[in-house]
C-alpha cells in the first residue's frame, strides 16, 4: 500500500472517504490517460480491505487538476446518491484558501456574477448581467493575512460553477498565484495554482452526523508561511 497515498486520506468510513488531493492530480480519468485519484483510491481500498473484484468509488464533486485540497468520494452507491443530493441542495459547506497577487479593495465581501463556460477553451467568462447560457455565481470572501508580496483570501462557495473562484477573483484584480489561464504573470514551479480546498463539511449519508474535514496545505514554503500565520 502506497504510504504517500495513505497520508492523503483525511477521513474514512463505510460509506465515504475524503482525500487531500495534491495539485496536479487528476480526479477522474481523461484523454491524458494519467492515473486518476479515483484509480488510486480504488487500488488503496482494494489492498487495504483485501477486496476481490471491482471496488466501488463514486465521484461526488470535482476539483480542478491544478487545485489541491479536500475531496470526498463515496464508497457505496447509497453514499453516492445521498452525498450528491447534499451537494445539489447546497447542504455541503466548502471553504477554500487562495493565495492572490493583489489584496481585494474591501477586506471582505460577496461576489455575484454570471459565468459562461467556453468549452473549446475550457475557460469561463464573467458577466455582470444574465446572458444566454450564463449561470449565476456567488461566493463570500475574506482577506485573512498578507506577506510581502502575496495575500491569503478565504472563500465560501455559495454556488459551484466551472472555474468559479478563479474567474471571479480575477475579475476583481485578485489573480490567483500561478493561474496563467486567468491572468497570472508567471506559473508556479510545479504547475499548480495556489488554490486549496481547505475545509469540507457534510452530513454522513447514513448516521447524519456532521463531518467536518480540514485539509493541511501543500508542502510549499508560502503555503506553510500562511498556515503558520493563521495559527498565531
Amino acid at each position: 500500500m502506497s504510504n504517500t497515498f495513505q497520508q492523503q486520506v483525511l477521513h474514512e468510513d463505510n460509506h465515504t472517504i475524503v482525500i487531500n488531493k495534491q495539485s496536479g492530480q487528476l480526479v477522474q480519468g481523461d484523454k491524458t490517460k494519467d492515473k486518476s485519484l479515483i484509480d488510486l483510491t480504488k487500488a488503496y481500498l482494494k489492498e487495504k480491505y483485501n477486496k476481490p473484484g471491482e471496488v466501488f468509488c463514486g465521484l461526488v464533486h470535482r476539483l480542478d487538476r491544478p487545485t489541491s485540497g479536500a475531496l470526498v468520494l463515496a464508497r457505496t452507491s447509497k453514499g453516492l446518491s445521498r452525498l450528491s443530493q447534499q451537494f445539489k441542495g447546497r447542504e455541503v459547506q466548502k471553504i477554500y484558501w487562495a493565495i492572490v497577487e493583489k489584496a481585494p479593495q474591501e477586506k471582505e465581501g460577496t461576489l455575484i456574477n454570471f459565468l459562461k463556460k467556453n468549452e473549446k477553451q475550457n475557460k469561463s467568462y464573467v458577466y455582470d448581467k444574465e446572458v444566454s447560457g450564463a449561470k449565476r455565481a456567488e461566493l463570500d470572501y475574506n482577506l485573512l493575512a498578507s506577506s510581502d508580496k502575496y495575500h491569503l483570501v478565504e472563500l465560501v462557495l455559495k454556488t459551484g460553477r466551472h472555474h468559479q473562484i478563479r474567474v471571479q477573483l480575477s475579475n476583481i484584480g485578485c489573480i490567483i498565484k500561478g493561474d496563467l489561464k486567468y491572468g497570472a504573470k508567471r506559473s508556479n514551479k510545479d504547475a499548480s495554482i495556489s488554490l486549496h480546498a481547505r475545509n469540507l463539511s457534510f452530513n454522513h449519508p447514513t448516521t447524519k452526523e456532521r463531518i467536518n474535514i480540514t485539509a493541511p496545505v501543500p508542502n510549499d514554503a508560502l503555503w506553510q508561511f500562511f498556515e503558520k500565520e493563521m495559527k498565531k
